[in-house]
């Protein structure tokens, strides 16, 4: 098979990891990009020696493009998905979150089956090397009973990057820490940890004049029995501290810190293994900045799975689940009520048994 041809629509700050690692990539070509601000996509243009434009309709029909990559802000990526779709069928890798409403999220989903095309969400922390240590040790069995998880974001961000763009920040095309920053290691929990069923929230405005919040804390009740603790912030100061997950059970504890979720803190288990010595130095890869390394095995499994029809790790329905955990987030914080995520019969007699 060819390359497969790729094409950003959005040149803004997430656009230069794509295009570092889209012209890295030996089975991919980046074919062209798009930006309403003429001077953000004529630079990747000219840089990359690629056409650039300021309409993706015209890049579209202009350009012979097998894979759009959505870099619009937040609050557009469902109105672009969809339209792209619907217009020229071509497989998607929609950065975080994949929308801000359920409701696009779900007619995401439809419109791309419907058009026989792949979704991609771009939650590249998953392939961070000492997360998927992590994850395999889940599916091991090594924690047994799960206790607590818990995800800490200490990330800095200051007026001035919030007035950048004047969607930053805004109810309608960003939501704040928990849905921007947030959100990869919101998703990491959720991996973790499982079905959430309940939620308590609690945000605040600390810092910097935006709409939404800087600051939040969440307790989560999952489907298992254990329970969440979600702490995310961007009013910490003066720079960065730490995006970290970590994972308790009846057997053993790991905790993954760093300032982006790429740095094994703790490994322990009651049953070592031979190879846990190990684990401290092999799965230690801290990065140069918040957006780590994952986005490079992230595109090589969009490639591998359209090349050879693989399951996506996380397609339109996975990519949905942390949105409607975050949305449930806000609607405690804004009731000051704990919202439930799945509904429990009380009445209904399927499946019951009265003998």
């Amino acid at each position: 098979m060819s390359k497969l041809k790729f094409a950003l629509v959005g040149c803004g700050r997430i656009a230069k990891k794509h295009t570092e690692v889209l012209t890295e990539l030996d089975e991919v070509e980046l074919v062209s990009v798009c930006d309403i601000k003429e001077e953000r996509a004529k630079e990747y243009g000219e840089k990359l020696d690629i056409p650039y434009y300021t309409s993706y309709d015209e890049m579209l029909q202009n350009e012979e493009i097998d894979i759009v990559n959505i870099l619009t802000p937040s609050g557009l990526h469902a109105k672009h998905t969809i339209d792209i779709v619907k217009k020229y069928q071509k497989h998607i890798v929609c950065e975080k979150p994949m929308a801000l409403k359920l409701e696009d999220a779900d007619e995401m989903v439809r419109v791309c089956d419907e058009n026989g095309v792949r979704l991609f969400v771009v939650k590249q922390n998953r392939y961070n090397l000492p997360v998927q240590k992590l994850r395999e040790a889940l599916e091991e069995g090594r924690f047994g009973k799960l206790v607590m998880g818990t995800v800490r974001v200490r990330w800095s961000r200051h007026q001035h990057y919030y007035d950048m763009d004047d969607w930053r920040g805004t109810w309608a095309m960003d939501g704040g820490v928990l849905t921007n920053q947030a959100s990869h290691h919101i998703d990491l929990l959720e991996w973790m940890m499982g079905q959430p069923v309940e939620v308590s929230a609690q945000t605040a405005t600390r810092l910097v004049d935006i709409e939404t919040e800087d600051t939040g804390a969440v307790i989560i009740k999952f489907a298992n029995g254990a329970l969440g603790i979600i702490e995310a912030t961007t009013a910490t100061r003066p720079s960065d501290l730490e995006g970290s997950l970590s994972v308790l059970g009846e057997k053993g504890a790991v905790e993954i810190g760093g300032f982006a979720v790429n740095e094994m803190k703790v490994w322990q288990f009651e049953d070592e293994t031979e190879g846990d010595k190990e684990v401290m130095d092999e799965f230690k890869e801290n990065p140069p900045n918040v957006y780590g390394f994952g986005h490079k095995r992230y595109l090589e499994h969009v490639v591998d799975c359209i090349k050879n029809n693989k399951k996506a790790l996380v397609d339109g329905l996975e990519g949905r689940k942390s949105l409607e955990l975050i949305n449930a987030i806000y609607e405690s914080a804004e009731t000051g009520k704990t919202v439930k995520l799945r509904f429990e019969p009380k009445k209904c007699k399927l499946g019951v048994d009265d003998e």
